[in-house]
């Protein structure tokens, strides 16, 4: 029986987080949920946006799911998700993205089946600002170094051999950004040395979001910069129906989060109406990250099946079915 830390979230965070749990129970999986939470709810019943409890249940159990959690806006918080990626160098960010029957989408025949691996630490995310208010100049500086742009690209094209991935793009703009561009690509290259059976290509990245609009299909594994990836991760759920059904992993060689990546959606909270697929399949990653593989197949097809139903889906998904009468019907397909 592992232990998993259970962050619900915020806004609709509870009732998907609801919707995991329910379906895990009936599926006897075996893991005990010990939940904390942070984020805005938090912050307004206790004034502490990350609590202590969170982060030491966080160090104990290495293991967690996260609902959408909101930052409160304007007083000067720092996001709670960089926050905890770069506090316990959660250096990898996975985002897959494939086509599945039931979910529309404009690339629905397509067979888009690829995976995103964006550097999750550093770059322009380092938290590297001045601004000299005198001149009125603003500098965000980008970081790469050598032994982040080496874990990130070496987790990709290892990921890409175990799965039976064929290919690995880097996507980059070392063709303006020289310095921190050329150590994104010195260690993909030097990974595609270390993985001769992986095919491995190089797009810059206003082609490569050019190339995902025309052929997304050509793509396998694609890794990249924390930014680029940022903006890729979205612009690839967007061509498998949304963020509403895409799953995300932060990974690190010693500790992992799993999340939907949505946001909290307070508009709709409370009122049965949130879609839990993105939540649910980002504990089927978890699943598999800690070897309980058989679990996350028979869930996996119980949704699959239930998404071509559109009468047992949400709204979202064009159907008419409350977030409870979804995870039912997921529940019966077991």
């Amino acid at each position: 029986m592992q232990r998993i830390t259970l962050i619900p979230g915020d806004g609709i965070g509870p009732e998907i987080t609801k919707a995991v749990t329910d379906i895990f129970a009936a599926a006897e999986v075996p893991v005990q949920w010990e939940e904390q939470n942070a984020g805005q709810t938090t912050f307004d019943a206790s004034g502490e946006l990350i609590p202590q409890a969170l982060l030491t249940s966080l160090e104990q159990n290495r293991v967690a799911l996260k609902g959408p959690i909101t930052t409160p806006v304007g007083k000067g918080f720092r996001s709670i998700n960089v926050t905890l990626r770069q506090q316990y160098n959660l250096y990898q960010n996975v985002r897959p993205a494939k086509t599945t029957a039931g979910i529309a989408s404009r690339y629905a025949d397509s067979g888009i089946d690829l995976v995103l691996f964006r550097e999750n630490t550093e770059g322009l995310y380092s938290g590297l600002e001045m601004y000299d208010a005198h001149n009125g100049i603003a500098d965000s500086v980008a970081r790469n170094t050598v032994v982040g742009a080496r874990r990130i690209c070496r987790a990709a094209f290892a990921y890409a051999a175990k799965h039976g991935r064929k290919k690995v793009t880097m996507a980059h703009k070392a063709n303006i950004l020289k310095v921190a561009g050329k150590v994104m690509l010195d260690a993909a290259q030097e990974a595609a040395r270390e993985f001769p059976q992986i095919q491995y290509e190089e797009k810059i990245i206003d082609n490569m979001c050019m190339q995902l609009v025309i052929r997304p299909e050509q793509f396998d594994v694609i890794v990249t910069t924390n930014l680029f990836g940022d903006i890729l991760s979205d612009l690839c759920a967007g061509l498998v129906g949304g963020l509403g059904v895409v799953a995300g992993a932060n990974i690190g060689d010693d500790m992992a989060i799993f999340e939907a990546v949505h946001g909290s959606a307070p508009d709709i909270a409370g009122q049965g109406k949130a879609n839990p697929t993105a939540l649910l399949r980002s504990a089927l990653m978890m699943l598999h990250h800690i070897g309980q593989h058989d679990k996350a197949d028979q869930i996996e097809k119980a949704l699959n099946l239930t998404l071509q139903d559109k009468s047992k889906c949400t709204g979202d998904l064009g159907g008419s079915a409350s977030t409870a009468e979804f995870t039912q019907a997921i529940i019966d397909n077991l």
